[in-house]
Order: C-alpha cells, then sequence, then structure tokens
C-alpha cells in the first residue's frame, strides 16, 4: 500500500524541493529551508525527510557528476514524482478549503 499522508515538515521539504528544481539536494534543501522559514534544520533531519518522501514515493533521486569543489563526491538530487505533486496539490486544496471557511477572511471577525 502506497502511504500518502504528508507531515507538515514533510509537506515544507517536499515544498522546498521543488522550489529549487534541478538543485534539490540536501545542503541546498537545508539552506533554502532556513532562508524561507528563518527557522535552523539539521541537515540530518532533512536528509531522513527525504529519505521517507522517497520510500513514500513522492520523490525519487539520483546521483549528480562529481565536481573538485565537492573532492569528488556526488550530489544526490530529489525530483518530485507524479504522485508527489498529487499529493502537494491535495495538502494546498485541503489547507485553502480550511482558510475559506475562516472567519477573519470571511469578515465575521473584528479585530480592533
Amino acid at each position: 500500500m502506497i502511504e500518502t499522508r504528508l507531515g507538515d515538515f514533510e509537506e515544507a521539504i517536499l515544498l522546498v524541493a521543488g522550489i529549487l528544481d534541478d538543485e534539490a539536494y540536501a545542503l541546498k534543501i537545508t539552506e533554502e529551508f532556513k532562508r524561507q522559514t528563518g527557522r535552523e534544520v539539521s541537515i540530518g533531519a532533512v536528509h531522513s525527510t527525504l529519505d521517507r518522501l522517497e520510500k513514500k514515493g513522492f520523490v525519487k533521486s539520483a546521483l549528480g557528476e562529481a565536481t573538485a569543489v565537492r573532492g569528488g563526491k556526488r550530489k544526490r538530487i530529489f525530483t518530485i514524482t507524479a504522485l508527489g505533486k498529487r499529493v502537494l496539490k491535495d495538502a494546498m486544496d485541503f489547507r485553502m478549503s480550511l482558510w475559506k471557511q475562516y472567519p477573519l477572511l470571511a469578515g465575521k471577525l473584528n479585530f480592533s
């Protein structure tokens, strides 16, 4: 059975991977997450989340080319799969349906 649930942190990491596109490797995702949220996150947490997302079928990974800058090490680049895109869309639709019902947006609350 394919796991289709997406936790909040998984959703954020998946979105950041999508933003980075062909530069979506763990260190870059970690840096972009901090830039977007202002929150520190360990590269280990990002690695384990990416591994979990890959097991769920939401991303796939491939090794990039070795570079001298990395001492000959290859980057593991992550790409969002069709299933991953569908799960992100479902998460966005769910959140939007809740936001549309929020009284502040409907003009029912006044915080003045």
